[in-house]
């Protein structure tokens, strides 16, 4: 049982949709981010209810953390850093995090991705056992968070990570690949796609993935494990753009980004060129299997394609106005 929650990086994609469901099914919740005012933007869109509170700090710090999170029971660590940053800074992160969890005896749910896993063997969707071999400095990187997190020394915890595929929804922003693509059609503009755009991809619609990761969240049998947050299944670029556009009534051009294109965009925007290196994955996509959060918490939620990417795309186009509401 959960009766207080607090959200690291609750302005993100993923927390955002995160707290919504907390709040949806009555937990206090603390969100928690670098800049008030966007706390504040927060929760007037999810309508500011009462259950939600609001507080300022820096999450590698774990003393900040740890104030904050007085009296919550779970801490969701949402939390991000750029691409070109998580060499440096993911551990320290991570490490902050933990120090605090173990300091109040409260549980982490850690959301990250699967990079870890490395290659894929076949086109079989793989579950939580398979091996990690991963190839690339950020996977390496992200198989080091794992061995920190579930290390023996954070006595007083317990934790979880779940690891989401690419994913998408109104809240998906330009950590997500499929975020600012979605964002560009919806308004209109040119829109570029990074990777190949024939190849069917899993993406997992944030609004599913959160109702996932809560109800893990609220299984003491979950914890101490990885957990896969899977989508709604495969979908090719081509189609991701047909059905957008529909929604948006745009016919502007889509541009696929490759390796050249990232490069060279790299050289203005310092993340792009730190995404070539992934790029094995919209070639030879990972599909994650569902087959153990069914067993222990029911079907797996899939918003099917035309349905989630049509909210998302309506959803964008009338977030200029300052009065919409984030459903709880």
């Amino acid at each position: 049982m959960i009766n207080k929650a607090m959200v690291l990086g609750a302005t993100g994609g993923t927390g955002t949709v995160i707290i919504a469901e907390l709040l949806r099914r009555g937990i206090k919740t603390v969100a928690f981010g670098r800049s008030m005012p966007k706390l504040e933007q927060l929760a007037a869109k999810l309508g500011n209810p009462a259950g939600l509170s609001l507080q300022t700090g820096d999450v590698f710090r774990a003393d900040d953390v740890f104030k904050a999170a007085r009296g919550a029971d779970v801490i969701f660590h949402s939390a991000s850093v750029p691409y070109h940053e998580m060499a440096a800074k993911l551990l320290p992160m991570g490490e902050a995090v933990m120090e605090a969890a173990n300091r109040l005896g409260a549980k982490v749910v850690a959301v990250d991705g699967i990079y870890p896993y490395g290659r894929r063997v076949n086109e079989q969707p793989i579950d939580e056992n398979y091996p990690k071999n991963p190839h690339t400095r950020k996977g390496k990187i992200k198989l080091e968070f794992e061995r920190m997190f579930f290390s023996p020394r954070w006595s007083g915890t317990k934790g979880m990570i779940v690891r989401l595929p690419d994913y998408y929804g109104p809240t998906a922003n330009e950590a997500s690949y499929l975020g600012s693509t979605l964002e560009a059609i919806a308004a209109g503009r040119l829109a570029m796609f990074i990777g190949n755009m024939n190849v069917p991809r899993e993406y997992v619609y944030l609004p599913d993935a959160a109702v996932m990761m809560v109800e893990l969240a609220l299984r003491e049998e979950a914890y101490g494990q990885n957990w896969n947050i899977p989508g709604a299944g495969v979908i090719s670029g081509k189609e991701i753009v047909r059905i957008a556009r529909e929604a948006a009534g745009s016919s502007k051009v889509v541009i696929p980004l490759g390796a050249a294109g990232l490069s060279l965009l790299g050289l203005f925007v310092p993340v792009m060129k730190e995404i070539v290196e992934m790029l094995y994955l919209t070639k030879e996509p990972l599909r994650l299997s569902g087959a153990k959060y069914e067993r222990v918490a029911g079907p797996v939620p899939a918003t099917p394609f035309e349905q989630g990417i049509t909210a998302t795309i309506h959803s964008l186009q009338n977030r200029a106005d300052e009065n919409v509401q984030i459903p709880l």
